[in-house]
């Protein structure tokens, strides 16, 4: 499993707000679930990091940032 931060540079609907805005897993088959970090702290189920980006994104002001990724040099 790998855990990860959506961290938001614009709010393009102004509603979730900007810098670490959710929180999430992805699971070993792929399968994501996120927590939203701000009210009504909601959780989303879906099938793919990509449609996490595809729904949440905001245009590309929206990034993952894993938190477990581990440098190998």
């Amino acid at each position: 499993m790998q855990r990860f931060i959506l961290v938001r540079s614009e709010d393009i609907t102004g509603v979730s707000g900007i810098g670490e805005v959710a929180e999430g897993i992805v699971f070993t088959n792929g399968m994501v679930v996120i927590r939203w970090l701000r009210k009504p702290y909601a959780l989303g189920y879906f099938q793919t990091l990509k449609d996490v980006i595809r729904i949440h994104g905001h245009e590309g002001c929206t990034r993952v940032k894993f938190i477990d990724q581990v440098d190998i040099n």
